[in-house]
């Protein structure tokens, strides 16, 4: 009886004391828990749409700071002048010179503010118009967006005018002819202005680039430099100026002239510097 009291007792002990005791519950601590949200990527900002833009235009640039105005006129604008005499037979050299004599070698104020580099007035034109003093107060002359506008009118100005027909019977390497024709038709009241042509293309030797619109450019064909010594230990390239003319000069051989500088052809530029030595 003593033991089953015993036990009866114990067993109210525990369940009192189990009744007693409080259950808590824990919350999973975010920083264990297995369950990882899956984070999205970051947006990225929306790109416009690649337009392929149109590559500059990178221009070949040639050293012109030692050229004189004259130099770098030639330099400008021998291109135009020898399309111009493929299209309508009036010699390269004949229209450089002209235009060097008429335009201040492109800086005179008239063609600063018109383009105009031959002096041509209005005379019926429809175009833009400037006003500058010349023979009278205040002429109008035609003024052009694009120099190249006014060696075409040039051509045009010669090529359409009956008084000017005789000038196209000549060779059209023959710019003595020329020179002396513009003259007898009228183109200028100045009686020097033949000579003063003349002078411009063989200084500058402008009839080169006739002989290259015909096919006839030969160094045995053109006058032989003078030979000199040199003076200096180099030579800038000018206008007119060959490979073989430079080497003439200074009693060399192409081909010395082009192992000194290290020269692959025989093709230089206006302003180079090459080395004599």
């Amino acid at each position: 009886m003593k033991k089953i009291s015993v036990l009866i007792l114990i067993g109210i002990f525990v369940i009192s004391c189990g009744t007693k005791k409080k259950v808590v519950t824990t919350q999973p601590s975010s920083s264990t828990s297995t369950e990882i949200k899956e984070q999205a990527p970051p947006v990225q900002p929306s790109l416009p749409t690649p337009v392929e833009a149109e590559t500059p235009k990178i221009e070949q640039q040639i050293p012109t700071e030692n050229l004189s105005p004259v130099e770098r006129y030639i330099y400008n604008f021998a291109g135009i002048a020898q399309e111009e005499m493929r299209l309508y037979g009036i010699p390269a050299s004949i229209t450089l010179a002209q235009g060097i004599l008429e335009s201040g070698s492109g800086n005179g104020p008239l063609t600063q503010k018109s383009n105009n580099h031959f002096g041509i007035k209005c005379n019926g034109w429809q175009g833009e118009k400037v006003y500058h003093d010349d023979d009278e107060l205040q002429e109008c002359f035609r003024k052009y967006k694009d120099p190249k506008y006014s060696f075409r009118d040039h051509s045009l100005f010669l090529y359409e005018r009956s008084r000017y027909a005789f000038l196209f019977d000549f060779d059209r390497d023959d710019y003595k002819s020329w020179a002396r024709g513009l003259k007898k038709a009228g183109y200028a009241t100045d009686p020097a202005y033949p000579r003063k042509l003349i002078s411009l293309i063989e200084r500058y030797d402008l009839h080169r680039y006739d002989l290259e619109v015909l096919g006839k450019i030969d160094v045995r064909d053109l006058p032989k430099p003078i030979r000199v010594q040199p003076t200096e230990n180099a030579y800038r390239v000018k206008a007119g100026d060959t490979l073989y003319g430079i080497a003439q000069k200074f009693n060399l051989t192409v081909e010395e002239l082009k192992t000194i500088n290290r020269l692959n052809s025989n093709t230089i530029s206006i302003g180079q510097l090459l080395k004599l030595n």
